[in-house]
């Protein structure tokens, strides 16, 4: 019985998620950047890392219409 509960704990304890953490940022070749952002899983068995559930954001940097200086009369 002990050796099937210290197996259980070893089973939850082997895989590991963390994030999300932005992975890429880059250009969008329109004014704007494209930021990129995943997850990251740790599987302790097997001593890999992987990234899961990456999600793509657009961001527009631009100039925002400015209101114009008020006339004189």
């Amino acid at each position: 019985m002990k050796r099937l509960a210290i197996l259980a704990v070893l089973g939850l304890t082997g895989c590991s998620t963390a994030g999300p953490f932005v992975t890429n940022i880059s250009s969008d070749g329109q004014g704007g950047l494209v930021v990129e952002k995943c997850m990251v899983q740790f599987n302790g068995f097997l001593g890999t890392i992987s990234n899961q559930e990456a999600t793509t954001t657009r961001i527009y940097l631009g100039n925002l219409p400015q209101a114009s200086p008020p006339r004189a009369k």
